[in-house]
């Protein structure tokens, strides 16, 4: 795919600013949680090793070189299983307090499945066969 290495750049920006979104609302105490603030709750900041994992993945379909691009295929899986966790996390319920979801957990999942796509897309020239 001729656009692969730019749709991958473009969906780890978009995913890091995904962290900064709402991902849930915990009604009952009247909590917005995202993915660096999580106020008074367990949580911590779960997007921090998104953004983590989301920069490596920038750089590495920013390096031409075939050692990075298979290196982003697992960083960009890792990131995906991330998310996932992260996702699985925050729409738990606890105690019978079942948080709401936000639109920007949908898009976090739904960036990290982008740029796991386009990790598999490499443009590479690979020196020719003797």
């Amino acid at each position: 795919m001729k656009y692969s290495q730019l749709i991958g750049v473009l969906a780890a920006l978009a995913l890091i600013g995904c962290c900064f979104l709402p991902w849930t609302l915990i009604e009952s105490r009247q909590l917005m949680v995202t993915g660096l603030y999580s106020g008074d709750t367990d949580f911590g900041k779960p997007g921090l090793m998104n953004i983590f994992l989301s920069g490596i993945t920038i750089i590495c379909f920013a390096v031409p070189k075939i050692w990075a691009k298979r290196t982003n295929f697992f960083i960009a899986a890792i990131n995906l299983a991330w998310s996932i966790r992260n996702y699985l996390l925050l729409t738990t319920c606890i105690a019978g307090d079942c948080p709401s979801k936000q639109p920007g957990l949908y898009l976090l999942i739904f960036f990290a499945i982008v740029i796991q796509v386009m990790s598999l897309l490499p443009k590479v020239k690979l020196p020719a066969a003797k």
